[in-house]
């Protein structure tokens, strides 16, 4: 499955210190042929629309671990609509309860990835997001 083309924003929003999650997701949608942009740790959900919107990415990743993951989402959606970003692809991964899953998916996430998945899967599923 081929990201060729595609461009993607992995961001760590919060105040998480861990990112092996992040890095290694990066590099998956790397080698799978996307154009991966890597924000660092601890991030704003307005640094990272605004870093969407500049850099003019199909999809934004964020690697949540801390529990907060709700209300740091609906801070980047808020953010992405604010700046007229809709349209980009949102996907979230990491330590994600099932229970708050419809939640995430009722405030716009297109795709919810859990440590425990095989990248080969998450990328096939980016990618059919994608398109």
């Amino acid at each position: 499955m081929s990201l060729r083309g595609k461009r993607i924003l992995i961001a760590k929003p919060g105040l998480d210190g861990h990112d092996v999650g992040a890095k290694v997701i990066a590099l998956a949608l790397r080698d799978a042929g996307a154009d991966v942009i890597y924000t660092g740790l601890r991030k704003t959900p307005d640094f990272i629309a605004r870093v969407a919107v500049d850099e003019d990415v199909d999809a934004v990743g964020l690697s949540l671990l801390s529990g907060s993951h709700e209300e740091l989402v609906r801070q980047t959606v808020d953010c992405l609509r604010a700046r007229h970003a809709s349209d980009i692809k949102l996907f979230v991964g990491g330590t994600i309860p099932d229970a708050d899953h419809a939640a995430l998916r009722a405030l716009g996430v297109d795709g919810i990835f859990t440590a425990q998945m095989e990248l080969k899967d998450v990328i096939a599923i980016i990618a059919g997001e994608l398109g």
